[in-house]
């Protein structure tokens, strides 16, 4: 019993190190098939979004999902934590409980006590080690809980700058392309004598987006949990937008930037495949289409309307349907899991972005006053 007690103590602590240095100092996609912190995310993600559709009304469910994030990136620096300390109360306790108190009783409890005292530094001397194994136990796990939260600290900040720079870009999409973000909207926005210079500038800008956000939550999974601070914004959201709009560029819009186009979708695809796989989501079909014929005729005359022309015929809609399929069923199967809507191709007329919204606005304000501002919008742009 004292050598699998011993056993299981050493391989505690050397699963919650190679962890940890997984996580936090080698920041990057582990190929093994187990992981302990995804596995604990997506475990613990799955019961927190139960209780949501439980218990928390749906006007609610959002702000209830926006607190997963922070609390299991907290929760599972505590599952690291707790983990080393019974780890070395388990090597404490299988060389015999050599340690004297002020009480004169020893054993586990007080093997674990001695390892959570020692790991924080406390340093209270009401427990001391006897022998020179425990004293030589006490040393390293000392220097170890220390080491340990001094790389928790840093890990926090670096968590929270690559959140704040995703957020940065999502938000200026807000008067770019609409809340939610559309590809038509997109599009139409972008329609005026240089403004598709513009819009090529901002497809660049979201390769360059596309290729930071996959390096960082490929090194921080857990980031993909936080939510924006809008209901109607999503990095989900963003990159479909993104990925429909580079598609009906690729198809064919006169005068537009194909090249850019191009580089934006691969990386921006690369970006939704990779994630899929990191999260174990296969390519989900479509419940029902996200582009039907009568949502592509009306996203034709928001398009003629602008000035703008998409090219028609069987081989453009049969290259939009191949360009669709190699995203649409990865954003499918993720919105799935995190329990985000995917972005329209098109939005309503009478749809307000958030910048032009307020809590103060007055109650019972009419659909007449909605449809002016709604047109007032897209005269503005």
């Amino acid at each position: 019993m004292l050598i699998l007690a011993a056993l299981i103590g050493v391989a505690l602590i050397i699963v919650i190190l190679w962890e940890g240095f997984e996580v936090i100092i080698l920041p990057r996609r582990v190929t093994r098939r187990f992981r302990l912190s995804r596995y604990f995310f997506r475990s613990f993600w799955y019961f927190w979004r139960a209780i949501g559709n439980v218990l928390v009304p749906v006007k609610y469910q959002e702000t209830w999902l926006s607190f997963f994030g922070p609390l299991s990136n907290l929760a599972m620096i505590g599952v690291w934590v707790s983990g080393l300390i019974i780890g070395f109360s388990l090597l404490y306790w299988s060389s015999g409980s050599p340690v004297r108190t002020t009480e004169g009783s020893a054993g586990f409890i007080t093997d674990l006590y001695l390892s959570g005292t020692t790991f924080f530094t406390l340093g209270l001397g009401d427990v001391i080690p006897r022998s020179n194994l425990a004293r030589f136990l006490t040393v390293v796990e000392s220097g170890m809980g220390f080491g340990f939260l001094a790389l928790v600290i840093s890990y926090l900040p670096a968590l929270n700058q690559s959140f704040s720079r995703r957020e940065v870009s999502n938000s200026l999409l807000d008067a770019r392309a609409g809340s939610p973000p559309s590809a038509a909207e997109m599009l139409r926005r972008h329609a005026d004598e240089h403004g598709m210079e513009g819009l090529r500038q901002l497809l660049l800008e979201w390769e360059r987006w596309s290729a930071e956000f996959l390096e960082g939550h490929l090194s921080y999974p857990v980031l993909a949990y936080f939510r924006s601070q809008h209901e109607n914004q999503s990095w989900l959201a963003a990159l479909t937008a993104i990925l429909d709009t580079c598609t009906l560029v690729m198809v064919g819009l006169e005068g537009s930037c194909k090249r850019q186009a191009e580089l934006t979708f691969a990386i921006a695809r690369h970006a939704v495949v990779d994630l899929a796989l990191v999260f174990r989501r296969p390519p989900q079909k479509m419940p029902r289409d996200r582009l039907p014929p009568d949502t592509l005729a009306q996203l034709r005359g928001v398009l003629t309307d602008a000035g703008l022309k998409l090219n028609k015929g069987e081989a453009a809609d049969q290259k939009l349907a191949e360009l669709r399929q190699m995203y649409e069923p990865y954003v499918n199967g993720l919105a799935l899991f995190f329990h985000i809507k995917l972005p329209p191709w098109v939005i309503a007329d009478t749809k307000m972005d958030n910048w032009q919204t307020s809590a103060w606005e007055p109650q019972g304000a009419s659909s007449g006053k909605a449809e002016r501002e709604g047109r007032a919008k897209r005269e503005h742009f």
